[in-house]
């Protein structure tokens, strides 16, 4: 006579499992519960089942708890990171020194139409003013020679205004470049990271389904011996 250490009460004929035929992870769990039970112990078929079904039960629970941890992970990972992806233009403005400012003011101007539209304005204005207005005593007759002065006064400092504007401007590409090498950076880190996490839960996933099935044949084996039991009857 055989009594089960689950819940001591006489197992009938042919229902005796003995414990060390138990899968371990479902015989682990029956130890949670009841931790003097032994591999020489026996249960009931019923008792089995029961915890074969609380066994599938958690094996679920992990699947959808890791998938949480999966995204806790990666949103984590964003966060951490979020700074890589700002704008920094703005801080790249703010270190700027006043000569700088002026510098790309200077050469913004003088490459736009606005600065072409008045420079010949001016010209032709000056022009006009020695040989039709003061026509008799102008205060730069032709050739012009004062204008010439000016105009190549604003030439020479023009040029190294405007080259200290490029100079800048080749520092502001290279921050722009170093920041977008950071940021492809951060992404392929991160894409790199998903994948693992992905093959990583994908065997995980494999292990759960292969305990899944292999509880599942438990089942239709019992239910087969059951059945023969049955027919020999």
């Amino acid at each position: 006579m055989k009594i089960s250490a689950i819940s001591k009460i006489t197992i009938n004929l042919g229902e005796d499992i003995r414990a060390k035929d138990i899968r371990k992870g479902i015989f682990e769990l029956i130890q949670r519960d009841y931790p003097a039970i032994t591999k020489e112990d026996f249960i009931t078929l019923s008792e089995l089942n029961r915890y074969r079904r609380l066994y599938l039960t958690e094996l679920m629970m992990q699947e959808k708890g890791e998938l949480a941890l999966l995204d806790r992970d990666v949103m984590n990972a964003i966060q951490n990171n979020a700074i890589l992806s700002e704008n920094i233009q703005d801080d790249i403005e703010t270190k700027l020194t006043m000569g700088q400012k002026i510098a790309d003011k200077v050469a913004a101007f003088g490459g736009s139409w606005t600065f072409i539209i008045t420079f010949f304005s001016f010209l032709i204005i000056w022009m006009a003013i020695n040989i039709w207005v003061f026509t008799a005593k102008p205060f730069d007759p032709y050739p012009f020679i004062l204008l010439n002065l000016i105009l190549s006064c604003l030439a020479a400092i023009q040029a190294p205004i405007i080259m200290m504007s490029q100079n800048r401007q080749e520092q502001k590409d290279r921050q722009r470049g170093e920041h977008d090498y950071k940021i492809n950076l951060k992404a392929e880190l991160e894409i790199k990271l998903l994948s693992e996490k992905i093959d990583h839960l994908l065997v995980h996933q494999n292990k759960k389904l292969l305990e899944i099935q292999e509880v599942q044949v438990d089942y239709l084996e019992d239910l087969m011996k059951e059945i023969k039991k049955r027919e020999g009857l």
